[in-house]
């Protein structure tokens, strides 16, 4: 699939969804849409990654896995009955 025919499928499933809001709500989305496509060029962030806790770092998954084992302290104490 082109990505020009996923975007027009993509504006037509909004228009479904938004055609029954009433023109004062229309209008607010006009204006929030315009007014973060004058802000949207700024910013460049990955709020996808920032949703799961994406993990930055340089290190390897190994020695992330050995560092992580190397800090655990157990300090669980053994009753005799």
């Amino acid at each position: 699939m082109k990505a020009i025919d996923l975007n027009s499928k993509l504006i037509d499933s909004y228009i479904n969804l938004l055609k029954n809001l009433n023109a004062t709500a229309k209008l607010d989305l006009i204006a929030k849409l315009s007014q973060s496509l004058k802000n949207g060029f700024d910013k460049k962030t990955n709020s996808f990654g920032d949703a799961f806790g994406a993990w930055d770092s340089n290190e390897s998954g190994e020695k992330l896995a050995n560092s992580i084992r190397e800090s655990r302290r157990f300090n669980r104490r053994i009753s005799n009955l």
